[in-house]
């Protein structure tokens, strides 16, 4: 079954994005949607609690009043999130490892698998939270970790630049400002 949506889906419609964690705590947040395909989801979500990414000496902070912009698929082993500040203004962008996407409806979920790539303006990426692998990469998840990271830095430098430009044609920050402070 490929077309998983209702019709009366809409833009602005909300939706939960539910993340699994490898330990099986699991974290929503409520978003609102951008676009809704197949096997595509682009949801909206505005930051109401800064947070700081951390890749020694690296850090970069996400304030309140900021966005994400985030893509899901569910025939890919990873998900996107992409930061812009209250201005439109681009901070960088996150990889999740993941398996397992589902997409439904009101509700998009996925299997956190620790593993994640951060990527700063410039395109300076540091692979994150290695360290909490329960065995070392190559035998995690019986290297579908590795594999489907291996895959992803090996496509980053044309990937991401091409779906950060998608993002600023197709989510133009006028038009979301009207999202932020409303959620």
């Amino acid at each position: 079954m490929d077309n998983i949506f209702t019709p009366a889906l809409q833009r602005g419609d909300e939706i939960i994005e539910r993340k699994i964690r490898y330990d099986s705590l699991v974290v929503e947040h409520n978003c609102l949607l951008l676009n809704a395909k197949n096997q595509h989801f682009v949801l909206f979500y505005e930051i109401t609690d800064s947070f700081t990414m951390k890749a020694d000496p690296i850090k970069l902070t996400i304030p309140i009043g900021s966005y994400t912009i985030a893509y899901y698929w569910k025939d890919r082993p990873y998900n996107l999130y992409i930061w812009r500040d209250n201005e439109g203004n681009y901070l960088g962008s996150y990889f999740n490892i993941v398996r397992n996407t589902y997409m439904e409806d009101t509700l998009v979920s996925f299997e956190d698998l620790i593993i994640d790539i951060l990527v700063l303006p410039g395109e300076s990426h540091f692979i994150l939270d290695e360290e909490e692998l329960p065995v070392p990469l190559d035998q995690f998840e019986s290297g579908f970790v590795k594999q489907a990271l291996n895959s992803l830095l090996d496509s980053l430098d044309i990937l991401l630049p091409r779906i950060i430009t998608e993002s600023e044609k197709l989510y133009k920050h006028n038009d979301l400002l009207p999202w932020l402070n409303n959620n």
